[in-house]
């Protein structure tokens, strides 16, 4: 278990290394969940395990005691006022080759500094729209698997400080998420949020958000949604669990405005997960 300074734990031992073995590694054979940590508190991490575990049902990867991986979580953030903490659980290690034989599936949990946060601009922040594509796959769409090439791509795509998200889209050029963020757009009064049936990742943050605005009777339709639609919306903003909800200003050349209803979910949500700031 935890204690003051450990930062890292794998399969419940204090550690700062991983066996080149591990599936995790040599074939992305794993699965992962980011949560902020606030007053030695995950947020969120009962949503979080659940799409963790529903992750390994798929993957076929037996998951670890939900009791002792909570347990774990809890003692590491323990008495840390803001942090990020990552959980991963690898398929574990094994020999070379793709068949996944019998390896026993290993747990790792790290304590991470929580990333420096610039001044969000006024009128929200920029996006563009990637280049890089999200590819078809039903079988993986939803879970948060290790396999992240296309949004490492996708993020080097450009550097300028400026923009601070860029928006994907899936091979038939549907609006899918952004590179790591999900994306709501807003128009009179609906919110509306693209449908990631065969690709994207169905976040935590997205989940609590849709669960939010139903609880405050704002009308929500999870659908496809084509570039072409974007000058029809009013407001837009993305979210994921370390930020929460930000608002967008402008993705490329369109602008989107500042709403009533996205100023009171934003401060609905920050009310709901605790945050004062």
């Amino acid at each position: 278990m935890a204690e003051n300074g450990t930062t890292a734990l794998v399969d419940g031992r204090p550690a700062d290394s991983l066996d080149l073995a591990d599936r995790g590694l040599n074939y992305g054979d794993g699965l992962f969940e980011t949560i902020a940590v606030r007053d030695g508190r995950p947020e969120l991490l009962e949503a979080h395990l659940s799409r963790l575990f529903q992750g390994c049902a798929r993957l076929g990867i037996e998951p670890p005691a939900e009791d002792v991986l909570r347990a774990e979580a809890l003692a590491l953030c323990e008495g840390v006022p803001r942090a990020v903490l990552k959980i991963l659980v690898t398929r574990g290690s094994g020999g070379r080759g793709y068949a996944p034989g019998s390896a026993a599936p290993r747990r790792i949990l790290r304590r991470l500094p929580w990333p420096e946060e610039g001044v969000l601009p006024p009128d929200g922040i920029a996006m563009r729209v990637c280049r890089q594509r999200l590819a078809s796959n039903p079988a993986l769409a939803g879970i948060k698997h290790l396999n992240r090439l296309e949004q490492v791509l996708a993020r080097a795509e450009w550097d300028d400080p400026g923009i601070a998200e860029g928006l994907m889209l899936s091979l038939d050029g549907r609006i899918i998420e952004g590179v790591s963020s999900n994306v709501f757009f807003e128009r009179q009064g609906t919110l509306v949020t693209p449908d990631i049936r065969d690709c994207g990742v169905a976040g935590v943050m997205r989940a609590e958000i849709l669960r939010l605005a139903g609880a405050l009777g704002i009308p929500c339709e999870v659908r496809d949604l084509a570039l072409e639609e974007l000058p029809g919306f009013e407001s837009c903003f993305v979210c994921n669990s370390l930020t929460a909800l930000r608002p967008v200003g402008r993705i490329g050349r369109q602008a989107f405005e500042s709403t009533p209803l996205i100023r009171g979910l934003a401060a609905a949500l920050d009310d709901c997960l605790g945050r004062t700031s």
